[in-house]
């Protein structure tokens, strides 16, 4: 059986819209839409009709695709990665074609004296996570040291990489927003 409410709210969750702005286009209220999600109330054909229009659907649609087919667990099988001899590190892609989605998390292994490529300023967010080693990472002309345990995260409104000038390899999870690497 499907759970309409929990469908609808899925289907207007990745359209980006509120709860009121599906109300305003659908002329219901925003207590009813918020009733209908949680299966607190039910739809006539015709309000569920509407909905559904304003989700850029119809009613066929909305109850023959029950399922998604969206790939959520990965293995090491379905990673990539990528070595970079010249500066002594590595990417290894932890979600494949991630360039579709929002964000980009990667798996950087550095080298003694190694660093990944400049990255120049671009829309967005990074983060980071050392799980091991220690890094520095280079933001413009800042010099901010990281241990295993430390995390970073900024706007790359500047060139940035990391260095590792450690005699051990650094691992760090790095995750961008939008996709960049």
């Amino acid at each position: 059986m499907i759970d309409i409410g929990a469908k609808i709210k899925t289907t207007r969750l990745k359209l980006g819209l509120t709860q009121e702005e599906l109300a305003a286009r659908t002329e219901l209220s925003k207590g009813f839409i918020s009733q209908l999600e949680r299966n607190l109330t039910s739809p006539s054909i015709a309000t569920l009709a509407d909905i559904l229009e304003a989700l850029g659907t119809d009613l066929a649609a909305f109850f023959t695709s029950t399922e998604t087919n969206e790939k959520v667990v990965f293995t090491p099988d379905d990673m990539f990665e990528k070595s970079d001899d010249e500066l002594g590190s590595s990417i290894c892609w932890l979600v494949p074609n991630a360039q579709k989605n929002e964000l980009e998390p990667i798996l950087v292994s550095i080298g003694p004296g190694g660093s990944t490529a400049e990255d120049d300023p671009h829309e967005g967010e990074e983060f980071g996570y050392v799980l091991s080693g220690s890094v520095t990472l280079i933001i413009g002309s800042r010099k901010l040291k990281l241990r295993k345990g430390d995390s970073f995260c900024f706007k790359p409104i500047e060139t940035h990489y990391i260095i590792n000038p450690a005699k051990r390899e650094a691992k760090v999870i790095w995750v961008s927003t939008p996709p960049s690497f």
